[in-house]
């Protein structure tokens, strides 16, 4: 059974047992990402990420990995545009180690100078390496040419001249700003008690403040196009619609559209482009969502010799999908989402992380059979219907990689979409 905590301060505290398991995965979710940064802010909640890791004031970055993989477990953290998370993953016995580790990082750590500077040259590097995998890099890209100049459009790694520049004061004030309890859950499952980890939250983060964190910048879809001309094997294609919100009513239809398009092996633009046509190795679809906007992506990879072709035949595919989409398509595409779910849920990190992205976005955590009924809920006219208001509104991004000088543009896609 699923608990949930709230202390005076505002910090929330959540779990979920799952019975017959020995190991928990607990973790501190802070709503802070590269959405909250402002424009000389852009990279800094992803260094700070990699910061926690380099030391606190009673633990050093070896201690701090010593401390949990002495135990067999293992710590670990990621940033995204709306939070960022600090987790372990530990044996039962372990989590009050894991607990106090995690927290430590998160209410601790001491920015030393060296460390900066060592973690800085960490941050360039994988900046580097992102500039050198295309299958990475099109997708910042696709999100900037959707929202341009706004912080829902900026990159989670920042720009290489904006990382090189920041200093402990400016990590130091994005915590002030950002990191307090009120802001932050502590989410665990697998072998876990409630009371124990309230107890040991209470005597950890009882003392903190509520901070009044700056609202983040809403999001605007504006939607533009981004070739980047590159000497590669491949033009990689990325094309983007705008989507639900996390609150939105079609949330779940645009998830079974998008699955029944481009989720698998049997999806529409796989077999038509890939299977009938040889026109690319990979191609698939998703849907994204975020508090006040979504984004729909469909990617491949693909030659230069064919990107036009590709583009055109994914352009008429949409359209034919808003007229013909079939049952058997829509219940398979239902299927795919409702065994995926439950499937993630074997693991404790998918729970601790379902555990906390549903408090901070729903202020609870629905019931498995919730989730399962508005799946099913979704009709093939629904899909049909929300396919044909998607190419309709002209709400488009488009952003290309490589040999694509041949490629249609945007207004090319647009007018076909049109037609």
């Amino acid at each position: 059974m699923i608990e949930t905590t709230t202390l005076p301060n505002g910090l929330r505290i959540i779990t979920e047992p799952m019975p017959g398991l020995a190991s928990v995965s607990v973790g501190i979710w802070v709503m802070a990402g590269g959405r909250h940064e402002r424009p000389e802010q852009n990279g800094i909640a992803h260094f700070l990420e990699h910061m926690a890791f380099k030391g606190t004031k009673t633990r050093s970055a070896l201690q701090i990995a010593e401390a949990i993989e002495d135990v067999g477990g293992y710590i670990n953290a990621y940033t995204s545009r709306e939070m960022t998370a600090f987790y372990a993953r530990v044996l039962g016995p372990d989590v009050p180690l894991a607990l106090d580790v995690i927290s430590d990082i998160v209410l601790n750590p001491v920015f030393d100078q060296r460390e900066i500077e060592v973690e800085r040259n960490v941050i360039l590097q994988e900046i580097g390496q992102t500039l050198d995998t295309p299958d990475d890099i099109i997708f910042d890209w696709l999100q900037e040419a959707a929202y341009p100049d706004q912080a829902m459009g900026r990159t989670i790694l920042g720009p290489a001249e904006k990382v090189s520049r920041f200093g402990r004061e400016d990590l130091s004030r994005f915590v002030g700003e950002h990191y307090g309890p009120d802001q932050m859950i502590l989410a665990a499952a697998g072998d876990v008690d409630h009371a124990a980890i309230v107890k040991q939250a209470e005597a950890i983060f009882g003392g903190l403040s509520p901070v009044r964190q700056p609202a983040p910048q809403l999001a605007r879809w504006v939607g533009s196009e981004r070739r980047e001309l590159r000497d590669l094997e491949q033009v990689h294609f990325a094309l983007a619609f705008e989507g639900p919100t996390y609150r939105d009513r079609d949330l779940y239809t645009a998830q079974v559209y998008t699955t029944a398009m481009g989720g698998g092996m049997s999806s529409r633009l796989f077999q038509k482009i890939r299977e009938e046509r040889g026109l690319c190795y990979s191609i698939f679809a998703q849907a994204g969502a975020y508090d006040d906007t979504g984004m729909i992506t469909i990617y491949a990879g693909t030659s230069e010799e064919e990107v036009a072709s590709l583009a055109a035949l994914t352009i008429d595919e949409l359209k034919r999908a808003a007229e013909d989409m079939t049952e058997a398509e829509v219940a398979r595409a239902r299927a795919q989402m409702k065994a995926g779910m439950l499937m993630g849920l074997e693991s404790p990190s998918s729970r601790a992380e379902r555990l906390a992205r549903n408090l901070a976005v729903w202020g609870r955590v629905p019931p498995l059979d919730e989730i399962a009924g508005l799946i099913d809920a979704v009709s093939t006219a629904d899909v049909r219907r929300y396919g044909e208001e998607m190419i309709t509104r002209d709400r488009t991004a488009l952003a290309l990689y490589g040999p694509a000088a041949s490629a249609p543009d945007l207004a090319g896609l647009r007018q076909r979409l049109a037609a």
